[in-house]
C-alpha cells in the first residue's frame, strides 16, 4: 500500500477546491495515495480534528497537508494521531476564535507556507510559531489563498516530501 497524503481544507472551501487539486497531482505523480474529505458540514476546528482523527482510524495518513483552519486541524490532531509531517498553508495560528493548538510533530518535520499580504492570518503569527517550533517557513509576495504562487507552493510541497522519504529511509 502507497503511503498517503491527507488533505485538509480551509473553513469556507472544499475538499477538492482548485489548490488541493493541485497540490494532489503533484502528490500523486509522486507516488503516493491522496485522500481529502469533506470537513464542510462543521466550522468548528475541533470537530474537524475529530472528523480527521475518525479517517485516520481507517486508513493512516503518513503525511497531512492543511491550509488555513485545515492547518490548525492538521496541528492539533497530530498531537492525538500518528503522522510523519505536516505541510502547512497560511495555518490559523494564534487567532482569538480558536482554540489554542496543539502540535504532536517536531518542528523538523512542518513547513510552512505563508503569504505576505495574508489579510486573514497575520504572517506575525506563523513567524512566531516557526520560531518556536524550529520548522521551515517559506514567506511569499501572496495573499490568504495562495493562488498567485501555487506553483511554488507545489515545488514547495516535492521539496518536502522528498527531504522526508529521505529522513525515512
Amino acid at each position: 500500500m502507497k503511503p498517503l497524503v491527507h488533505f485538509i481544507h480551509g473553513k469556507e472551501s472544499g475538499p477538492w477546491g482548485s489548490k488541493i487539486t493541485y497540490l494532489a497531482q503533484i502528490v500523486r505523480e509522486m507516488g503516493y495515495d491522496v485522500d481529502s474529505i469533506d470537513y464542510s458540514g462543521t466550522f468548528d476546528p475541533a470537530k474537524r480534528v475529530q472528523m480527521l482523527a475518525q479517517s485516520h482510524a481507517k486508513r493512516p495518513a503518513t503525511y497531512l497537508v492543511g491550509s488555513s483552519m485545515g492547518g490548525w486541524v492538521a496541528l492539533t490532531a497530530s498531537a492525538a494521531i500518528s503522522v510523519d509531517g505536516l505541510f502547512l498553508l497560511a495555518p490559523a495560528v494564534y487567532m482569538d476564535d480558536y482554540p489554542p493548538h496543539e502540535v504532536g510533530c517536531p518542528g523538523n518535520a512542518i513547513e510552512i507556507v505563508h503569504g505576505w499580504h495574508d489579510s486573514l492570518i497575520p504572517y506575525q503569527h506563523v513567524v512566531r510559531f516557526s520560531q518556536e517550533h524550529n520548522c521551515t517557513l517559506h514567506l511569499v509576495d501572496d495573499e490568504h489563498r495562495l493562488q498567485h504562487r501555487l506553483d511554488q507552493v507545489g515545488d514547495y510541497l516535492k521539496a518536502f516530501l522528498k527531504r522526508m522519504a529521505s529522513n525515512r529511509s
